[in-house]
């Protein structure tokens, strides 16, 4: 049975909501899911299999319930070889900063030696304002790889 562990960065809670919603799909077909609003370093450490989803707050900043996370990746450097991984980034395309936070944990996962399984996915809420919508596409369309 495949188990992935799914990690939210969201300021309102909208990300949390997506990111609950694509657990359930998931569990729906028989993924066992570990879903953190809160991670820690062991939390990314400790999984083979990572779905990081976040929204941009501020000038292109995690959101707060994310960033000590993402310090920690950033100062202890830890091996990340063995992690695959995905990021969904959700953001407003009126801002120059549109998707930073996706886009900067997705670069920094990749410097520490984890292995992106599929290319990032950008939400932008103007065009989507129900941003599980495109979500739920993406991973039907990903499922195998994000899975398997």
């Amino acid at each position: 049975m495949s188990e992935i562990t799914l990690i939210t960065g969201s300021t309102l809670g909208g990300t949390e909501y997506v990111g609950d919603h694509l657990a359930d799909l998931l569990e729906q077909q028989g993924v066992t899911v570990k879903v953190i609003n809160e991670a820690e370093l062991s939390d990314v450490t400790g999984c083979k299999r990572l779905l990081l989803i976040t929204s941009t707050h501020g000038a292109g900043d995690y959101p707060d319930n994310l960033q000590s996370l993402m310090d920690a990746l950033n100062l202890q450097k830890p091996d990340l070889s063995g992690l695959k991984y995905a990021v969904i980034g959700i953001g407003d395309s009126s801002y120059d900063t549109f998707c930073g936070a996706g886009r900067n944990a997705d670069s920094q996962l990749k410097e520490l030696g984890a292995e992106r399984i599929i290319e990032r996915l950008e939400i932008d809420i103007l065009s989507h304002p129900l941003p599980e919508e495109p979500a739920e596409t993406w991973l039907s369309q990903n499922k195998n790889q994000i899975c398997e």
